[in-house]
């Protein structure tokens, strides 16, 4: 399974580690990915969802219905 937030699209950045001497060499930054379960109270259900801990943040702020909103309008989700 892919390491993709599931409702922004986030996935894996790629870089460098750098050292003293400036030698480069490649590396992957990775999605701090969660497992976490959402109540929708318009359709009385719990949904389990894979985001990033920076979307949960954006949910306790917006609200669960807006941020689904917002993915099914990016794509993100059907």
């Amino acid at each position: 399974m892919s390491r993709v937030c599931d409702l922004t699209g986030k996935r894996a950045m790629v870089g460098n580690n750098v050292s003293h001497a400036m030698n480069k060499t490649k590396r992957k930054f990775s999605v701090n990915l969660v497992k976490k379960r959402f109540y929708l109270p318009e359709e009385d259900r719990w949904i389990t969802l894979r985001v990033a801990a920076s979307t949960v943040k954006t949910i306790n702020k917006n609200g669960i219905a807006a941020v689904l909103k917002k993915a099914q309008a990016g794509g993100f989700i059907k």
